[in-house]
């Protein structure tokens, strides 16, 4: 084959590789990129698969003690039908945070397992809390429990999620 007819070839080639029928179309906007943190309160309550959060996009919470009401009001009668429960102990709860660590004392409390649903139901709706009330990375949020036999934690929500 001459330089010439491979040359040509080519070329056809490639004018045949940009001819795929399809036309080209002006730039579409896919809206609003997503930034920051979801919005609204998030609860977790006790299911067959672990703590499972539900959205409260009504609840504010101005400190972290408003948490221990939340969860003891328990899932909406919704929720219980689709098989969620609170399993945290009555109790006294307090919360305190420093730079995303939160600590809770509740002297009452016995942490059986570290992987226990009313440990996760705790941790996890802190650490929302937590991220909604002064901007801490859900990711760098921990949560210690100083309870009935001395400190547990610190935990992290993802440590329960996803069972």
């Amino acid at each position: 084959m001459t330089p010439a007819r491979a040359a040509r070839i080519c070329c056809l080639l490639a004018l045949a590789a940009t001819g795929c029928g399809i036309r080209p179309t002006g730039v579409t906007d896919g809206g609003t990129a997503p930034s920051g943190i979801s919005q609204g309160m998030r609860i977790y309550f006790a299911s067959d698969r672990g703590p499972r959060g539900v959205p409260r996009p009504e609840v504010t919470v101005d400190q972290l003690d408003d948490v221990f009401k939340l969860l003891a009001g328990g899932p909406s009668p919704a929720e219980r039908d689709e098989g969620l429960s609170s399993v945290l102990p009555d109790g006294e709860y307090h919360a305190t945070a420093h730079r995303g660590h939160v600590t809770v004392t509740a002297p009452r409390l016995a942490v059986t397992s570290p992987q226990d649903q009313g440990t996760g139901q705790l941790v996890c709706t802190l650490a929302r809390a937590e991220v909604l009330l002064h901007g801490t990375r859900p990711d760098k949020v921990q949560v210690s429990i100083v309870g009935e036999q001395g400190r547990a934690g610190p935990y992290q929500c993802q440590q329960f999620l996803g069972r």
